[in-house]
């Protein structure tokens, strides 16, 4: 028997039955209780999550996706779904590696509903890892990592945005901090001290979602930051060389905060979904938009078309939201996208972020975790870390950061490599 709602023109729907996530650290730090970790051990603590929470044995999992943002820097790789599958019990089963930069995690899901969807497989893991805070230290063991430098990285970035007869020399990922945001600004008649005024207080609204999430990286509220540099008043701290600009609009406490670790989940087709987990979350819709780094807001254009592609596919609308993760390592995305996929009205988002709105226990929740900026940035592992929470928040068991209505529809958007945009749509079915 098929069930009723399908992903797009797919011959049946699929669910999430099984969730697992690390924490998010940095493996490099010294005294970190996770130096020494490799890139093997964090997805497959994360595999072995996923299926324990979906009831699953290795020996059920059909096919498996694995996901790394730039492998080739990052873990000297260029087939790691190969060099991790001994770690989660996967040796001679049948996978894939993927890489599509910070939106490497929603691809996974993506990539796994397609092989559900499609009838070749009936249990699939899919995941993302990424170790962002270090890299490989040549010819060493693959625990002795050394942090990741400019040195190696920036150049690396450049030939992301190469051309086919010159490259982008280090632009885009300069225009794409800004871009939008002034963009909004100036449409929006507004200042830079009330976009400020706006950054400021969605950092600090996000960083106590991150607060009650135990796998979050950065977890000290702002209050207490800011009593110990010396400020009684935290919005005085908020605009002070202590959280210092880094662009025309975005300070420090905007920022991502680079991260290692992973998260995976298991997907089955719907009708057999609850022979697995209770609570299974079904996977509604997938749209998906690439633009060129150098086309003008190229993140707001692609962003409203994936979004367009979900909502036709599901027959849902904005008002059907309930939940929202954007993946925001340039600190102003969330809002904006939030805008964009119609979750916070066109020109009026703003205002709900001062209000605190857009907090757990707001009325319009977003990036209960914290998002990129406190709960940490992994890179491609991230999207998967954003699925991971909201399952949690749609089961019900997220804990003391559980938004005040259970979630029915989430909606993630996710981007990455500068060009790349997702949106899925979850639905409770339960």
């Amino acid at each position: 028997m098929l069930h009723n709602v399908k992903v797009g023109k797919t011959l049946r729907s699929v669910s999430i039955v099984g969730v697992g996530a690390t924490p998010f650290f940095s493996a490099v730090e010294p005294g970190s209780p996770y130096k020494g970790f490799t890139h093997g051990e964090l997805f497959g603590y994360a595999a072995l999550d996923a299926m324990k929470d979906a009831g699953v044995e290795p020996r059920d999992v059909q096919y498996f996706f694995h996901g790394a943002a730039n492998p080739h820097v990052l873990e000297a790789a260029i087939t790691p779904n190969l060099q991790v599958a001994d770690w989660f019990g996967m040796r001679g089963k049948g996978s894939l590696s993927h890489s599509e930069g910070c939106c490497t995690g929603y691809i996974a899901l993506e990539e796994a509903v397609f092989a559900v969807a499609s009838g070749m497989y009936d249990v699939v893991l899919t995941g993302a890892c990424d170790m962002g805070t270090g890299m490989p230290d040549g010819n060493t063991p693959a625990h002795m990592r050394v942090p990741l430098t400019p040195e190696v990285l920036f150049p690396d970035l450049d030939s992301i945005f190469d051309r086919s007869y010159g490259r982008y020399l280090g632009g885009g990922p300069g225009m794409n901090h800004d871009d939008w945001i002034n963009y909004y600004a100036k449409t929006n008649n507004l200042s830079k001290e009330v976009i400020d005024d706006v950054l400021n207080h969605q950092a600090y609204h996000f960083r106590r979602n991150a607060h009650l999430c135990e796998r979050a990286m950065k977890r000290e509220l702002y209050d207490d930051i800011a009593k110990k540099a010396g400020y009684d008043d935290v919005w005085e701290y908020m605009k002070s060389p202590k959280n210092p600009k880094m662009t025309q609009y975005l300070r420090t406490s905007s920022d991502s905060c680079v991260a290692d670790g992973a998260a995976c989940c298991i997907v089955v087709p719907t009708e057999i979904a609850k022979q697995f987990n209770a609570k299974p979350i079904e996977v509604l819709g997938c749209g998906a938009s690439v633009l060129d780094a150098i086309v003008p807001h190229l993140e707001k254009k692609a962003t409203a078309e994936a979004a367009r592609q979900v909502y036709e596919q599901t027959g849902l609308t904005p008002d059907d939201i309930d939940l929202l993760y954007v993946n925001d390592f340039i600190g102003s995305s969330a809002f904006l996208a939030a805008e964009e996929v119609g979750y916070l009205p066109k020109g009026e988002g703003w205002k709900y972020v001062l209000d605190g709105r857009l907090a757990y226990d707001g009325d319009k929740p977003m990036n209960t975790n914290g998002g990129r900026t406190s709960y940490g940035h992994a890179f491609g592992a991230s999207g998967m870390a954003d699925v991971f929470e909201a399952v949690l928040q749609m089961r019900g068991e997220a804990g003391a950061r559980q938004v005040k209505k259970l979630p029915k529809h989430t909606f993630l958007r996710g981007f990455g490599g500068a060009q790349n945009v997702r949106a899925i749509i979850l639905g409770a079915n339960y």
